[in-house]
């Protein structure tokens, strides 16, 4: 059984913030195999007064690093406000900064984050068999309790996108004159594209949401 990754987007990110900061190992940050795979975002810790100035209302900011050699390395993580911690910088896992690094402190770029990936364990994705797209989850399934997910496509292992109007989890060829699918280079141009269905199945590896709202419960 295949795990899925979701997708999740954040509609409220239009402008994000950008704050530059120096980022510092911390060995107290788990960057276990879970980390790795992407099952559980890592943690990082930030000042309240970053977090203020970066409002992730989802608890999931994107930080860019600079490595020694000029080039970038990005992370996902899900914040821990910690007041100890000064205004310009952030804690990083140690593992993590030691892997993609070899240092324990560079120059990095925060922001709230406009969306990122969770990868479910094949337990977690059977759930998801039979939704389709339009169909909300509950957004405990990728660590965020009380809020609700909108899964608007996806795909499976060869790539095939999600349609939103061939229904149940079939597999074939349509014509296709725009997306999903297929972005023509110009007016009128149309292909035939091997397409899935709207509905989740064993063969779907990833799905892509968009957070509608918190739930009444959150």
């Amino acid at each position: 059984m295949p795990e899925i990754k979701v997708v999740i987007s954040d509609p409220g990110v239009k402008m994000p913030k950008r704050v530059k900061v120096i980022a510092v190992a911390d060995s107290s940050l788990a960057y276990g195999e879970d980390e790795k795979t992407q099952k559980t975002l890592p943690k990082a810790r930030i000042s309240p007064t970053l977090k203020k100035i970066l409002d992730p209302q989802l608890g999931v900011i994107s930080i860019r690093l600079k490595k020694q050699d000029g080039s970038r390395v990005k992370i996902t993580a899900q914040i821990v406000t910690d007041d100890k911690i000064p205004e310009g910088e952030i804690r990083l896992p140690e593992g993590f900064m030691r892997e993609k690094l070899g240092a324990e402190r560079a120059l990095a770029e925060v922001m709230r984050a406009p969306s990122f990936q969770i990868a479910l364990s094949p337990e977690k994705s059977s759930k998801l068999y039979g939704l389709r797209i339009g169909d909300a989850i509950d957004g405990s399934i990728v660590g965020l309790p009380g809020y609700r997910l909108i899964i608007t496509g996806g795909s499976d292992k060869a790539g095939a996108p999600m349609i939103p109007y061939i229904s149940g989890p079939v597999k074939k060829y349509v014509l296709l004159s725009g997306p999903p699918g297929f972005h023509p280079t110009e007016d009128g141009l149309r292909r035939r594209k091997f397409i899935r269905g709207n509905t989740v199945n064993e063969d779907t590896v990833q799905i892509n949401t968009v957070i509608a709202r918190r739930s009444e419960s959150g």
